[in-house]
């Protein structure tokens, strides 16, 4: 930024150097005044910025906050549904013919709901394996610690 040069007057030149000597001290702590005012507005200057930043930050936070609640808000929204749902299971529970004997455990023994989740079998004989080496492994472990 480059400001306009002036001209000085001519006038200004005829000063005696007894007032010259009188003002320089004048000037000097106007000089000196003027130079603490531009520092303190450089650190003004730096603090805004800094102040600035901060803010952005913050609304950033905000917006983040503000996506997440919509987010819980609509899974809150859901939750409705899903209670309808285990209502309606649970309300059209099959009820199997039984003998007297067995209708009066049935009586005793509270009724659960369909089960609401399925699980793929897709690969249940390779895990029906797995449990049932594993079982033996622990039987056979069993076994041997107990003939010792």
């Amino acid at each position: 930024m480059s400001f306009p040069t002036r001209s000085i007057p001519s006038h200004s030149h005829l000063r005696t150097a007894s007032s010259s000597s009188a003002q320089s001290p004048a000037l000097l702590a106007r000089i000196e005044e003027k130079k603490a005012e531009l520092q303190h507005l450089k650190e003004l200057r730096d603090l805004s910025a800094a102040v600035a930043s901060q803010m952005e930050a913050l609304a950033q936070k905000l917006s983040t906050l503000s996506d997440g609640t919509e987010a819980i808000a609509a899974v809150l929204g859901n939750w409705h549904n899903v209670l309808r749902a285990i209502n309606m299971a649970s309300a059209k529970l099959a009820s199997p013919p039984v003998d007297g004997k067995a209708q009066e455990q049935a009586e005793s023994a509270v009724a659960l709901p369909q089960t609401l989740v399925r699980i793929p079998t897709e690969h249940a004989p390779a895990l029906q394996a797995q449990a049932e080496a594993a079982e033996q492994a622990a039987a056979e472990t069993e076994d041997s610690v107990m003939s010792t």
